[in-house]
């Protein structure tokens, strides 16, 4: 079972939908492991749980 971790702020229904079939595909291609072994993990933080160059991603915003 493969697993792709990606951590990031928020986003959309359809950039979540974007990502998992990229990086299925592209994982599948290069691993020449079948697409369906794929387990692919979207976490999303709060601007203000990141911090950015010694402050908080919100705040930069």
């Amino acid at each position: 079972m493969p697993v792709i971790t990606l951590e990031t702020s928020k986003l959309t229904l359809e950039q979540k939908r974007e990502l998992v079939k990229e990086f299925t595909e592209t994982a599948a291609r290069i691993t020449n492991i079948p697409a369906h072994f794929f387990y692919v993990f979207l976490k999303e933080n709060e601007t203000e749980n990141i911090g950015v160059d010694g402050k908080l991603l919100s705040e930069k915003l």
